[in-house]
């Protein structure tokens, strides 16, 4: 068809990441169903299940307790996140041999726009074939990938969770609808079981209604002009990104039953709020709110709040605006063991563009006292750089009780190396 929209995108998505770079770390994993877990206790969830695992039952979300029931031949390893990026980082390499990576979109996926010159369905699978030896060749057997090939990325996302392990699906546009007309509304990214039942409400419940729609109709049916975005993407058309913008930094931790009681999960608490400061400074920002928040053994038991901040960027701050929170939580919250402990930095601004306060009084930070502390806390990022993690601490370091394996991994997010040493 002469009007046919060219095929844009690749999209490449590891299987079963976590749990692959473990197989392929350790041969004895290999075959065997893995699941990775943050911490080493039964009360946690799954963070990630190896396909022999899967065959099981067992998912990303899956209780470990719950896990080991369904199967008892179950290997459950602690998560290395140092290594996932370590490999993600491989991973890179390796694709941008082939093709260059446009978009890393997680720790186990990326986006490549094709030129015209790559983008006919066969020179696309000859790219994907590719792609996929040399990452079985230079990055480890273990990691598979599948790769999803369409006019737009959202499209060539969509095409990518169509065939795993290991698939290829390229959506032209004569096969397009077809294949669309067949997935769930909840297989478009973004669509969870609150959306769906939106939908439904709307009256809204199959893909094929939704491409039958028209813009204005799927504007309505979403509530926002996401649907009219989303409708034309469905369509195969290309939409321009909205920019964004980075609107908070925060660590979180789910504890080991040793961390559990009051007295260790603030030093915990204590601790992320240095982490977070870390990277503020490192970013070159300012916050002016703290949030905190902690979810108790007990199942369904939460506390959150938080706290505006004078636009600070140094850790003192930081953990002295923790410590006020952690007072109020100990008096409004009945739990005396935590299952995690969560820091949250929002209200950023550029560090040059905020203005201390020439007051130095109980509730303002004055400049002086600003630049003091922004002082100190620079040093310690230095020392702490030069000689591991926790070599300069404000009182968190209880005998090593809030010592971790690193940063824990947000899949949207690919931690800097440098925070797996802070």
């Amino acid at each position: 068809m002469a009007d046919s929209l060219p095929l844009r995108w690749l999209y490449l998505d590891l299987n079963s990441y976590f749990a692959s770079v473990e197989q392929q770390l350790n041969p004895e994993l290999r075959g065997r169903p893995v699941v990775v877990a943050p911490v080493m206790t039964d009360s946690t969830s799954a963070i990630a299940a190896s396909y022999e695992a899967k065959a099981y039952g067992i998912r990303t979300g899956t209780k470990i307790w719950e896990a080991k029931a369904l199967c008892r031949d179950l290997v459950v390893v602690p998560g290395r996140h140092d290594e996932y990026v370590r490999f993600h980082h491989k991973m890179i390499e390796e694709v941008n041999r082939h093709v260059p990576v446009t978009n890393v979109c997680s720790i186990d996926e990326v986006a490549c726009r094709l030129m015209d010159n790559e983008n006919s369905p066969a020179a696309a699978a000859d790219l994907a074939a590719a792609i996929k030896a040399g990452l079985a060749a230079n990055v480890g057997t273990c990691l598979t990938a599948s790769i999803g090939v369409a006019s737009n990325r959202l499209l060539a996302k969509m095409a990518a969770d169509m065939k795993k392990p290991d698939g290829l699906t390229i959506l032209t546009d004569e096969v397009r609808r077809a294949r669309l007309e067949r997935l769930p509304l909840s297989d478009i990214p973004g669509v969870g079981r609150a959306m769906e039942k939106r939908l439904a409400a709307a009256g809204l419940v199959t893909m094929a209604q939704l491409l039958a729609m028209s813009a204005g109709e799927a504007k309505h049916a979403w509530g926002s002009v996401w649907g009219e975005r989303l409708h034309r993407l469905l369509q195969g058309h290309e939409v321009a990104d909205v920019p964004t913008v980075r609107r908070s930094i925060g660590h979180s931790h789910v504890l080991g039953p040793e961390k559990r009681p009051l007295p260790i999960a603030r030093l915990v608490a204590r601790r992320l709020a240095m982490k977070a400061g870390t990277r503020l400074r490192r970013a070159d920002s300012r916050a002016g709110w703290l949030g905190l928040f902690v979810k108790g053994e007990a199942r369904g038991t939460k506390w959150k709040a938080g706290v505006k901040l004078p636009q600070v960027m140094d850790s003192i701050s930081l953990v002295e605006a923790v410590e006020g929170l952690w007072a109020r939580m100990a008096a409004e919250f009945p739990h005396r063991r935590l299952l995690q402990v969560g820091v949250v930095l929002a209200e950023l601004s550029a560090a040059s563009s905020a203005q201390a306060d020439l007051l130095d009084g109980d509730a303002l930070l004055g400049a002086r006292t600003d630049q003091r502390r922004l002082a100190l806390s620079a040093a310690m990022d230095k020392m702490n750089q030069r000689f591991g993690r926790d070599a300069v601490t404000l009182g968190h370091d209880a005998d090593g009780a809030t010592r971790s394996r690193g940063p824990a991994i947000a899949f949207t997010r690919i931690p800097e190396l440098a925070e797996f040493h802070e």
